[in-house]
C-alpha cells in the first residue's frame, strides 16, 4: 500500500507508536505481573490502552523534539 507524501507524518506516527506502544507494555506487564494466565489479555488491554496516548504525543512532539535536538547538536 503506497501512501501519497502528504501523509509521511500520520503513517510515521502510526507506526513509531504501534512499534514503542506494542514492545513497551509487553515489557512491563511482564515485568508487573509475570508471565501468568491472562498475561496476553492484560497486555492487549495496556497496548489499547496506551497507543491512543502515544499516538497523539509522537504527532505533537515529535516536530518540536527534532526542532531542539536540531539546536542542541553543534554544526561542523
Amino acid at each position: 500500500m503506497i501512501f501519497p507524501a502528504r501523509y509521511q507524518r500520520i503513517v510515521f506516527t502510526f507506526m513509531m507508536s504501534i512499534y514503542m506502544v506494542f514492545i513497551m507494555t509487553c515489557l512491563i506487564t511482564l515485568i508487573n505481573t509475570g508471565f501468568s494466565d491472562g498475561f496476553f489479555l492484560r497486555w492487549f488491554h495496556a497496548f489499547i490502552v496506551a497507543w491512543p496516548v502515544a499516538f497523539v504525543l509522537i504527532l505533537v512532539g515529535a516536530p518540536r523534539l527534532q526542532n531542539l535536538s536540531a539546536k542542541l547538536i553543534r554544526q561542523a
